[in-house]
């Protein structure tokens, strides 16, 4: 259903350099853990990169925007044309990621990886196979097809940035009806009821969060997917730029490029591209926990803790881009600080 190269073992972590880290966090002017997760972090980073002096200083912004079907049966509060809207106000700079990227000195690349829009839009690369998807409450989502072009349109993103040597990746979406979208990829995946992991989105109340979770758990059993391979969950309830970003997620860990991962929609991509290929799952770097109900679900499912929690819920990769200072200041330490022996600190009793 795939593309061979998504199934391709992602290089392992060097256990050499990831050594010498942990070496070198134990020689630095500090108590031993006082950084505490930054240590941590310097030291995947330096296994994942396969370098003495882990970098987070080249970061590229991919943000990748689809619209969905299953808007028709009223699940956002926002209507469909805001996707549309929104790719113009990023490529524009005036979109909150966009503000991000500019302080972090990153490019950002926007991508129409499947919204409603026909005619292509100045500052924003269309790769799509289709405009939105089907509305999954009456028919799949997707054809084989469409899936296996959206995972290549994310290794081609992936590709474009990687002219660059970036050290590492962040991946954003846009796309009105897609937290309803993850939620549905979500429950199918880890075997739960919709009510469990449908959030609030984009700011729906109470009644409109039940509803919700009513049609994805019609549409879960309709297409009899609790339990399927992710394959033939992400045909049956996917999204086209959710579908993207897991097929990014898995081109950058094949090419030793780690991903800060971003909120609940990025990461729901990031567990179905675990899923399909789990050699993919140590270069996943979360960032932060949104206040979309279902992402603790997730990121337990991924066995990762985030980084920071600030009841975000904003999506366009602006959450990982917030948490990136504290990535580039775990690298700093690491690669910056003194050793007892440098500084002629007296270091603890043997």
């Amino acid at each position: 259903m795939l593309p061979e190269w998504v199934y391709q073992q992602c290089p392992e972590i060097s256990a050499h350099h990831r050594e010498a880290a942990i070496a070198r966090q134990a020689q630095l002017t500090k108590p031993t853990g006082a950084l505490g997760r930054l240590e941590q972090l310097a030291i995947e980073l330096a296994g994942l990169q396969a370098t003495e002096s882990p970098r987070a200083a080249r970061v590229p912004i991919i943000v990748l925007a689809g619209d969905h079907g299953i808007v028709a049966q009223g699940v956002s509060a926002y209507p469909q044309a805001v996707t549309i809207a929104m790719m113009a106000n990023f490529a524009s700079g005036g979109a909150a990621i966009s503000v991000l990227a500019r302080e972090l000195g990153s490019s950002l690349e926007v991508v129409d990886a499947g919204t409603l829009a026909q005619e292509e839009m100045a500052g924003v690369v269309t790769d799509k196979p289709r405009s939105g998807t089907r509305d999954f409450s009456v028919e799949a989502a997707l054809e084989p097809a469409e899936l296996a072009f959206a995972f290549e349109a994310g290794q081609r993103a992936v590709a474009r940035a990687a002219a660059n040597q970036p050290d590492l990746l962040i991946f954003g979406e846009m796309g009105i009806g897609n937290t309803t979208t993850s939620a549905a990829i979500a429950a199918s995946l880890l075997g739960i009821s919709a009510e469990e992991i449908a959030g609030s989105g984009t700011g729906i109340d109470a009644a409109g969060r039940a509803h919700k979770a009513r049609v994805i758990d019609a549409a879960i059993a309709r297409h009899g997917i609790a339990g399927a391979s992710p394959e033939n969950i992400l045909c049956a309830v996917g999204g086209l730029e959710i579908a993207a970003i897991s097929g990014a997620i898995i081109a950058a860990a094949q090419r030793r490029i780690p991903v800060l991962i971003d909120g609940f929609i990025v990461s729901v991509a990031a567990l179905a591209a675990v899923r399909i290929n789990p050699s993919c799952r140590p270069f996943l770097l979360p960032s932060h926990q949104s206040a979309e109900q279902g992402h603790r679900l997730v990121l337990r499912a991924l066995n990762v803790q985030p980084l920071i929690s600030l009841d975000l819920r904003l999506g366009e990769g602006s959450g990982a881009a917030i948490a990136l200072p504290l990535v580039r200041s775990a690298c700093a330490l690491h690669n910056g600080m003194a050793t007892f022996a440098q500084a002629n600190v007296p270091d603890r009793p043997a």
